[in-house]
């Protein structure tokens, strides 16, 4: 060892530590101590990142299928500079396959300038089935000055399974432990994230789709009181038309999925707890081949959250509520990806599969006889049935309940396009489109410069919301808080301005809410 030293210093300039006595070289990284024990995270120019921290227990074994469970305390140093596992899932172009269990972990992404600084909880979307925490990287709301929390939570059969036999164990209840699990991380993120110079009196909750309506569940349930203080609704309300199952309907529905796997004969929690997980993943497409939507479990959800809603008793939060122009695309889009595009004989067929009784609507949606006619009217379809005015309707139940809210519409008709694949239509403001506009994602490098101000805009609309409950400020276009006389939305556009023909562009008063 000696003599391979020397050899060593013989041969550079640079004093080479080295033997026996020698200190290990220190740490690198900023260290933060929480409830749990110290993290160790990533030191970058003008921000820090904490990634892969546990919130709760893994859910394995005794504790599938059970509330989150307190994280056990460590001592010394935990590194956390690396994503965790995230949630059981299939291969899907919104998250990356896994049969982990192990993924109740969480990301703090934290500005280096004095705090306490606004926070931002971040909840992705997915169906309830898919996604993960790790696909969204806040660089631009972190240049605010605002503390931005990714998470990952329980999702498809593990995360929002009911069954009797796991009510029986239960106190009469099952379901929805995805959503405990955000409201765990939610708790954390109160204990602990004043030491990432986070504001734990100002905390925003926001996401996305399941995300979105994860939030307005929040809005909805009791046991999240207290743990935000603001709201933000992304394309959030399509379970209004939709419904949300009672007990008695959800513990149907997990019946169906243990009865598509060998526990069907002895459907006992010690059967179900022991199946392997790729058996689950498989099976949950039986009850939920479009992903589950949380149930009224009695626990975090005593009511439905439209009913909440409609009966004012919901969190009198600000709140900034919104669609996007051309949601459904997205999903034509896919279709069309599997199944080629849509032609005249495979229309109607195609929308009774993806729309089912929203077929009836095909009347009152003309096809243009143009080569891409039948997929944008599909997509025009599902848009207003499933989001644009169940989107609205949820705005004006939260204002006349005493929210201020803030209604926007998403509308970059040329918004870079999602999906891998060539397509025959555009997708323009599809669902999801308006993800690239917030996070570092891949749609950003082709940003038009319009499209750069566009989320230039939004990045500053969310972060001042964040920070003080109203999006205005700056020299960004005024943004007015909703009045339901007026119903007018802020169109974010290459063009921001306010638009008063929501409505009527999506059918909300003729066909889909009339009277509303």
């Amino acid at each position: 060892m000696i003599l391979s030293c020397a050899l060593a210093a013989s041969m550079s300039a640079t004093l080479v530590a080295c033997g026996d006595d020698d200190e290990p070289a220190a740490p690198q990284g900023p260290l933060v101590t929480t409830t749990s024990g110290a993290v160790r995270g990533n030191d970058g120019t003008t921000s820090q990142s904490f990634l892969g921290i546990p919130y709760a227990a893994p859910p394995v074994g005794a504790l599938r299928w059970a509330p989150p469970a307190a994280v056990t305390a460590w001592t010394g140093e935990r590194e956390a500079k690396q994503f965790a596992a995230h949630c059981a899932q299939p291969a899907s172009p919104f998250g990356v396959a896994s049969t982990s269990e192990d993924c109740l972990y969480l990301n703090v992404y934290t500005p280096k300038t004095a705090g306490p600084h606004p926070v931002m909880v971040w909840i992705h979307g997915g169906a309830f089935y898919l996604g993960l925490g790790d696909g969204y990287k806040p660089d631009a709301l972190v240049a605010q000055n605002t503390v931005v929390v990714t998470l990952n939570y329980r999702l498809g059969a593990l995360g929002f399974m009911s069954h009797a036999a796991l009510a029986a164990e239960q106190g009469g209840k099952s379901g929805n432990y995805g959503l405990m699990d955000q409201q765990a991380a939610l708790k954390w993120v109160r204990d602990n994230i004043a030491k990432f110079g986070g504001n734990k009196d100002n905390v925003t909750i926001f996401g996305e789709s399941a995300g979105g309506f994860s939030v307005n569940a929040h809005l909805a349930s009791p046991g999240s009181a207290g743990l935000f203080h603001k709201a933000i609704a992304m394309s959030a309300a399509y379970p209004f038309s939709l419904g949300q199952d009672a007990p008695a309907a959800a513990e149907a529905k997990g019946t169906k999925v243990v009865d598509a796997t060998s526990c069907k004969a002895t459907p006992t929690t010690a059967c179900l707890r022991a199946l392997p997980v790729a058996s689950l993943l498989q099976a949950q497409m039986a009850a939920w081949p479009s992903g589950p939507i949380p149930s009224v479990d009695g626990v975090v959800l005593a009511k439905d959250v439209k009913t909440v809603f409609t009966e004012q008793t919901q969190a009198k939060v600000p709140v900034i509520q919104g669609t996007t122009h051309d949601e459904w695309r997205l999903f034509v889009a896919q279709s069309e990806l599997a199944n080629g595009p849509l032609t005249a004989a495979t229309y109607l067929p195609t929308m009774q599969a993806t729309l089912g009784p929203i077929a009836n609507a095909a009347p009152y949606y003309p096809v243009p006889a143009t080569a891409d006619g039948y997929s944008v009217t599909l997509g025009a379809i599902g848009t207003d049935a499933v989001f644009a005015c169940n989107g609205r309707l949820a705005t004006k139940l939260l204002t006349a309940g005493g929210n201020t809210v803030y209604a926007y519409e998403f509308n970059d008709p040329s918004a870079p396009q999602t999906l891998p694949g060539t397509l025959s239509f555009k997708t323009a403001a599809a669902h999801t489109s308006e993800l690239q506009y917030l996070f570092s994602m891949g749609g950003a490098s082709t940003f038009t410069p319009a499209q750069k101000s566009l989320s230039d805009t939004m990045v500053g609309y969310w972060s001042r919301f964040a920070r003080t409950g109203n999006p205005n400020g700056g020299t960004a276009p005024g943004w007015t808080a909703y009045v339901s006389a007026q119903d007018t939305f802020q169109n974010l556009a290459p063009t921001v301005a306010p638009i008063g023909t929501f409505a009527a562009d999506h059918k909300c008063t003729t066909i889909w809410t009339p009277g509303v």
